[in-house]
């Protein structure tokens, strides 16, 4: 059925019936001797279908796709923009690896890969059944020092106000003996004997007992700090959240036996992301921090992402620098995915670039190509080769074309060689 049959009245043969359609619409049917009849009877029914025929072709047309004009316009040729694409990889925003500081068997491993918690939560535990048995054992050897430096303390006090060497209760007989020594023959001896000094008695006797004192409080220092140290121990045992993250990776179960300096596990804070690369040293100089560049994540996610930090030395190595930028916050991103990143390459004087409107390539080819306005005014296939794109719609052509020819843009689909704009129109 064509449009002519769709919007105007057809008279059906057979039995003498008429059916007018009008778009779709089915009229009720009519004898053909009242065909005359029903024509003159109907015609503001006419007047409908011509408005409706006029209705159809106005939605038709808009219905239509806008076809742009085709133009033709020279190849142009400007400076570089050119950038470098870069492999990286998606890490979180911090990263830490909790170890083991003490040995023994580790008693709790409180989640999985993936399992979030806050600064301070105890992530991994070893058991501490030894330091606490040696914690109560030096409790012990410090209520034993402090018992020493009681005593100490009070033998030296005993010796600063009663001295011994003054000691009248000493001797038997009410003290008689040791009076007669110390009022008639020590002032005797002090006088006519050099080799006695009462004094200096008291005062090595002094020191003695002071000594003592000193003695005893190194003592207790000596075990409050191996206490201290047990101490120390016990809250290493337990490897705590440093910050609000998850656990990037678990390298130890439950009932594993460590050694101080064995990895636990990886921790992160993944709430932001930012990308590791190794940007080779002639396009470092490019960049500087807080510098915005496009990135594609996975292959398929497009973004901006911002230089964070660039490492103050390069690799002697592979001659590379790294690099940190830091993701949007709204990024879908793990770590460990692959990302790429585009920088720009360095300026090298006036190096010239030959461009084109990315529309000018003909749709529908397996290989890039356009068709070139020759002298004779007819158009020609030409396969080019694409480089980089240059931003504004424009993209590098590598080959294939030079500054000054002209080329078709925008044209229709299915065109080959031969076909002008123009002309065709």
């Amino acid at each position: 059925m064509d449009l002519q049959d769709i919007v105007s009245p057809r008279l059906s043969g057979g039995d003498g019936e008429v059916q007018v359609r009008v778009a779709s619409l089915v009229f009720p049917p009519a004898r053909f001797q009242d065909y005359a009849a029903l024509r003159k009877e109907q015609t503001p029914m006419r007047i409908k279908i011509n408005t409706l025929w006029l209705m159809a072709v106005l939605v038709c047309s808009c219905l239509l796709p806008v076809v742009q004009a085709a133009d033709i316009v020279r190849v142009e040729s400007t400076s570089s923009l050119s950038q470098s694409v870069l492999g990286s990889t998606v890490i979180p925003y911090k990263e830490v690896t909790l170890s083991a500081q003490v040995p023994g068997v580790v008693k709790l491993v409180a989640g999985e890969a993936g399992s979030s918690f806050k600064q301070g939560d105890v992530i991994v535990q070893v058991d501490e059944s030894q330091l606490l048995a040696k914690r109560n054992a030096v409790l012990a050897q410090i209520s034993i020092a402090q018992a020493a430096l009681q005593n100490s303390q009070a033998q030296y006090t005993r010796e600063l106000v009663s001295p011994r060497s003054k000691d009248i209760g000493a001797m038997p007989g009410f003290g008689l003996p040791a009076m007669f020594d110390m009022f008639a023959v020590r002032p005797f001896a002090d006088s006519f004997m050099g080799n006695y000094d009462s004094d200096m008695g008291r005062y090595t006797d002094l020191m003695s007992s002071a000594t003592g004192v000193s003695q005893a409080q190194s003592n207790l220092q000596q075990a409050v700090s191996q206490l201290q140290e047990i101490e120390a121990a016990l809250r290493d045992a337990k490897s705590m959240a440093p910050f609000e993250g998850i656990i990037l990776e678990k390298m130890v179960e439950e009932g594993d036996t460590v050694q101080p300096g064995q990895p636990l596990i990886k921790y992160g804070y993944v709430k932001y992301k930012r990308l590791l690369a190794d940007v080779p040293s002639g396009l470092v100089g490019n960049l500087a921090e807080g510098m915005v560049v496009p990135v594609r994540i996975d292959g398929n996610s497009s973004t901006m992402a911002k230089v964070s930090q660039i490492y103050p030395v390069a690799d002697p190595n592979r001659h590379t620098v790294t690099v940190k930028f830091d993701l949007p916050v709204d990024i879908v991103a793990a770590p460990g995915m692959y990302a790429e990143v585009f920088l720009p390459e360095p300026k090298n004087g006036d190096a010239k670039v030959i461009v084109i409107p990315k529309t000018a390539l003909l749709s529908g080819r397996s290989l890039p190509s356009v068709l070139v306005v020759n002298d004779r005014n007819t158009s020609e296939l030409r396969l080019v080769r694409l480089g980089a794109e240059q931003g504004n719609g424009m993209v590098e052509v590598v080959s294939g074309l030079k500054p000054d020819e002209r080329v078709i843009d925008k044209p229709p689909a299915g065109v080959s060689s031969g076909w002008m704009p123009f002309k065709n129109q």
